[in-house]
């Protein structure tokens, strides 16, 4: 069967793509399709599998462009990049690559938090720019994490492991906030639970984002929840960019409003909202929170082996099910 992939993946699925007989095709373009790209690519090589990136936007035309395929295996663990009420209407298979990434994302946000609370890429600013002339006692000064309040809003496996190494290992008071409670969360991380957003703001000292994008969490944090957030509050995401208003972001932290963020994910990627990169507490990395050897690596190995399944007409391990 002829395999198209949008981008270059670690080789790790590749091989298992190859040993299985499968024949593979990967956009020779290094960076993102246009979707007028993609369709092309489509309509040329007519596949029978795809490998997409949560930076593919998949849709009806895309589908139709790619009539002979029956599986989109999406590289990520979201899927907000896909239109699943299409796909199953066109009896199309969605996969996605959960689990492998739950510790590199929740070590990424708690990295974020020690960024943001030390001012650790301010500080590196500060001193490669030749401003450091000698240890001062008001120079640069963060913030402590111990006996402090973490708040998490998404209880699922990141946001429990990013309880887990915060209160346990360094001491956070942790609350979170989720649709559903979970003692069995709860008995892990020790975290309290909260019925609404609202409480976990007013009570956290830093607050990390774990939520899946949906109608529901666009914008979940916009210019009113700021203002319930402590002035001395730092705001964290890693999940999609979409669920923060970015603009009115950058006036909460311009005016104070609170203290520091750090950003994964942008509301519209890769752009940042204006004058976000000129803030001196915020700290942005370019959406590398699952970015290790091994994580990437197993991702594609599990997007290959969805693929595998289903082309011998098994049901593969990481169906994405239509609301």
């Amino acid at each position: 069967m002829k395999i198209f992939i949008t981008r270059a993946i670690p080789e790790a699925g590749l091989d298992l793509l190859r040993a299985s007989g499968h024949d593979i095709v990967i956009s020779g373009k290094d960076g993102v399709l246009t979707k007028g790209e993609l369709i092309a690519a489509l309509k040329a090589h007519n596949p029978d599998a795809v490998v997409c990136l949560l930076t593919d936007k998949i849709d009806a035309d895309v589908f139709a462009a790619a009539s002979n395929a029956k599986i989109f295996a999406n590289y990520a663990v979201g899927f907000d990049n896909i239109d699943l009420k299409v796909a199953a209407e066109k009896g199309i298979t969605i996969t996605n690559t959960p689990g492998v990434l739950t510790d590199s994302v929740a070590e990424h946000a708690v990295a974020l938090i020690f960024a943001v609370t030390k001012r650790i890429a301010e500080s590196d600013r500060f001193t490669r720019a030749g401003k450091y002339v000698g240890w001062a006692p008001m120079l640069l000064l963060g913030s402590d994490l111990k006996g402090k309040t973490l708040g998490i809003l998404g209880g699922g496996r990141i946001g429990s492991r990013v309880l887990e190494i915060m209160g346990k290992g360094v001491g956070m008071r942790c609350l979170y906030y989720d649709i559903k409670r979970s003692e069995e969360l709860e008995k892990a991380t020790g975290a309290e639970f909260r019925a609404s957003i609202e409480e976990v703001l007013r009570e956290a000292d830093v607050v990390s984002i774990h939520v899946p994008l949906l109608d529901s969490t666009r914008h979940l944090m916009n210019a009113e929840r700021f203002a319930m957030m402590k002035k001395s509050a730092y705001l964290i995401n890693t999940s999609r960019g979409q669920v923060i208003d970015e603009a009115a972001l950058v006036t909460a932290l311009r005016n104070g409003i609170i203290r520091g963020a750090a950003l994964d994910v942008y509301e519209n990627e890769p752009a940042l909202a204006d004058g976000l990169a000129e803030l001196d507490n915020v700290v942005l990395t370019p959406h590398t929170a699952s970015a290790t050897d091994e994580t990437r690596s197993a991702m594609s190995e599990i997007a290959a082996k969805n693929i595998i399944a289903f082309l011998k007409g098994e049901t593969p391990p990481n169906v994405v099910k239509s609301a």
